[in-house]
């Protein structure tokens, strides 16, 4: 895939084991103004996550993005269908001007639950925020990358880890092309 050939960043903890995220020089309120509007989406998601598995299934989605917060914050609503029933997402991205660095947080219609945020920012057109998180109740770490360098078809992308950012399993790929 073309936006699986990118390197993700090294990533870095401090003497917690907290993540160590520091914005890129060029990190702006601006960086996602590339996805603002209606975009319809190519879903590409691995069946199972961490699990070797290599069955991916695709489907079609929907996706909406408008700024807030005077520009410094955006909303995107995700509309799909999940075996037969309607299924709604939703995020919230708030750029912090004195870190520079973006937060980004999911809900959805199963949990009705924001997320711990993603946080990070653009370099060159292409975004990577990191969290910890838990999966299957283990402990990992979740990369999300946007890939903007064609504004017009841009690929969003999410990764696992559970050895602490050595390797990465690639698991959901987001084809967009712009609507309007």
């Amino acid at each position: 895939m073309k936006n699986e050939s990118l390197e993700i960043p090294k990533v870095a903890f401090d003497e917690n084991g907290e993540l160590l995220i520091t914005a890129s020089k060029s990190s702006s309120k601006d960086d996602f103004d590339f996805f603002q509007g209606k975009s319809v989406i190519r879903n590409r998601k691995l069946k199972s996550r961490l699990t070797n598995c290599d069955e991916w299934i695709e489907f079609p989605s929907t996706q909406e993005m408008y700024k807030i917060l005077n520009g410094i914050g955006n909303i995107d609503n995700f509309l799909a269908t999940f075996d037969g029933k309607p299924f709604e997402g939703m995020t919230v991205r708030l750029f912090n001007p004195i870190t520079k660095l973006w937060s980004i947080y999911w809900s959805d219609s199963t949990t009705g639950t924001l997320d711990k945020p993603v946080v990070g920012s653009f370099e060159n057109k292409v975004g990577h925020f990191f969290s910890k998180d838990v999966f299957d109740e283990k402990p990992v770490l979740q990369v999300f990358r946007w890939d903007a360098r064609d504004e017009k078809n841009p690929i969003w992308s999410q990764a696992m880890s559970d050895d602490k950012g050595e390797t990465w399993e690639w698991n959901w790929y987001m084809f967009m092309t712009k609507s309007s």
